[in-house]
């Protein structure tokens, strides 16, 4: 067993000398290109046109050419694409940092709209596109493609990218649009991953009203599953460390245990075949609730920055690794017999993507509205065009998508499926780097800063100018101040939001913190996280 092991390592030229040395320069190349988008970032950081992604995205397109050049036209990226990588390395850090992060205060206030863009919206583009992929590709004679593929479309070209976006808009000066831009991202992308993962599980070629039926109920299902696997996992670890007070002893373990449950959360729900992407959130999330108040004072600190930092650096290598393998010569040698059609596709792509997204944004939007009472609380029409663009973009989920899809281990000699992959990264290029860096002009346009906060919804100096992770972290900004409110069905009725969360609160306050720590249920003990701020105090 020893020298089956040691054979494979060699066949994988882990042991060869030849490769070793490729496998450190390639190691040392990436590295420094990343610290070459770092640099780059913060000098056009006041540039009115590019933002970190795009100048990562530049990057990569301009290292791509010059191997190009070096390898006579073999090869395009240092490192070979692999959708594994991406799924249970990259993506993680990404989503559990944006729900570690996110101010729940606002994630929640706003849940139901983000729940009607992220998942019926996503339906709704997926259906829109996949429709639109049958009607005009079934008419192209582009390869093998069956019905199976042109759903799996639908489902890779609604994912969005929102990164953008985000990067422009300020939370603390926009809150309600920055929660639905952000909220709907990360419900988007679970969205389409559990689409495409479902249409993976069903046989497409006998399609009838019990076959949705029943696709529909597994699309809930793994949302319900996956939900409550991240907070089951949040919680655990924050029993853990509640009742243990690790930090007494090392603050090392607390940090560590906290982000291996978190990725354990994640490989649990892809061992399960359930949303990795939601159970990692949710997971994020839980910690930021109640684990991150039970850890010492420099615990929360290393966390904070450590999540945010391996998040930067994961999007960072997306990004330079996507403008890479755009100019991959394989893929693009097999769809180079028509290039007319490949243009033809990417176009009709990305009109589709324009259309599925105006399809649900714009009608979400005013259901959303008729639902508020107050005009603080509705989405404006600039907001709305703010919305539907950002999700224009996409990004290294469709990526990863079409190559799980139309590829075996990065390759295809197949000319459907190379004309999908080279189109989507058609797509993803035009989208990322035409759009994002019309982004920051076009948001200055519709949300000018002398009315940002305006056009928003009112906020306190104290929600305004808090940190996004301090002691009053989160939806814990409401415990300082007492809120009386009618408890009464009209109540329910009228503002249904705040309502749950005001019982939400009794029922944490009762119940939850007692049990699995938080601000202020952290008891008095030698070494936990009271003690310490006792002591900073003196």
């Amino acid at each position: 067993m020893g020298l089956g092991v040691v054979a494979h390592l060699v066949r994988l030229g882990v042991l060869s000398s030849t490769s070793d040395h490729a496998s450190v320069v390639s190691i040392n190349l990436f590295v420094a290109l990343l610290c070459a988008c770092i640099v780059l970032g913060h000098l056009l950081e006041e540039n009115r046109w590019v933002n970190e992604s795009i100048t990562a995205l530049i990057v990569g397109l301009c290292t791509g050419v010059v191997i190009l050049l070096t390898t006579k036209g073999k090869s395009s990226h240092i490192l070979v694409f692999s959708e594994d990588l991406f799924f249970i390395y990259l993506l993680p850090p990404i989503i559990f940092n944006a729900g570690f992060q996110v101010k729940k205060k606002q994630f929640f206030r706003n849940f139901m709209t983000i729940t009607l863009f992220g998942a019926v919206g996503t339906m709704i583009s997926f259906f829109t596109i996949s429709f639109g992929a049958i009607a005009i590709f079934g008419r192209m004679n582009i390869g093998t493609l069956d019905v199976g593929d042109f759903l799996a479309i639908g489902a890779i070209f609604s994912a969005t990218a929102s990164v953008c976006t985000l990067q422009v808009l300020n939370q603390d000066e926009t809150p309600l649009l920055y929660s639905l831009v952000f909220g709907e991202g990360v419900v988007n992308d679970a969205t389409s991953v559990v689409l495409f993962n479902a249409l993976e599980n069903f046989d497409l070629n006998k399609i009838d009203v019990a076959v949705v039926l029943k696709f529909l109920g597994n699309v809930c299902y793994l949302f319900v599953s996956s939900t409550f696997l991240g907070v089951f996992t949040g919680l655990l670890c924050a029993y853990i460390i509640k009742k243990l007070y690790i930090g007494r002893h090392s603050t090392d373990r607390e940090v560590a245990l906290m982000m291996l449950m978190a990725y354990l959360s994640y490989m649990l729900a892809e061992l399960l075949d359930l949303s990795g992407i939601l159970t990692v959130f949710f997971c994020g999330i839980v910690m930021s609730h109640y684990t991150w108040h039970n850890v010492t004072e420099s615990s929360r600190v290393t966390t904070k920055h450590a999540f945010a930092t391996l998040s930067f650096i994961a999007e960072t290598f997306l990004f330079l690794y996507v403008g890479m393998d755009a100019l991959d010569i394989e893929k693009w040698k097999f769809a180079s017999d028509s290039p007319g059609k490949s243009i033809g596709i990417s176009s009709i792509l990305l009109g589709l993507v324009l259309v599925g997204r105006a399809a649900f944004v714009f009608p979400l939007s005013f259901l959303s509205n008729l639902t508020k009472k107050t005009p603080f609380e509705k989405i404006t029409w600039r907001q709305q065009i703010v919305i539907w663009w950002a999700g224009l973009m996409r990004g290294a989920v469709s990526i990863a998508l079409a190559y799980n899809k139309f590829t075996r281990s990065g390759h295809t000699q197949l000319h459907g499926n190379a004309i999908m992959i080279t189109s989507t990264i058609t797509v993803v290029l035009f989208s990322t780097m035409v759009f994002g860096m019309m982004t920051k002009p076009l948001i200055r346009f519709l949300l000018p800063a002398s009315s940002s906060t305006v056009t928003s919804e009112p906020s306190s100096p104290k929600s305004l100018h808090s940190p996004l992770l301090t002691s009053l972290q989160g939806s814990d900004l409401e415990t300082a101040t007492h809120i009386v409110r009618p408890s009464s069905l009209r109540m329910l009725l009228s503002k249904p939001t705040h309502t749950v969360h005001y019982y939400w609160r009794k029922f944490d306050d009762a119940l939850m913190r007692p049990m699995f720590g938080g601000r202020g249920f952290v008891p008095f003990s030698p070494g936990s996280p009271i003690e310490q701020s006792v002591h900073g105090a003196r």
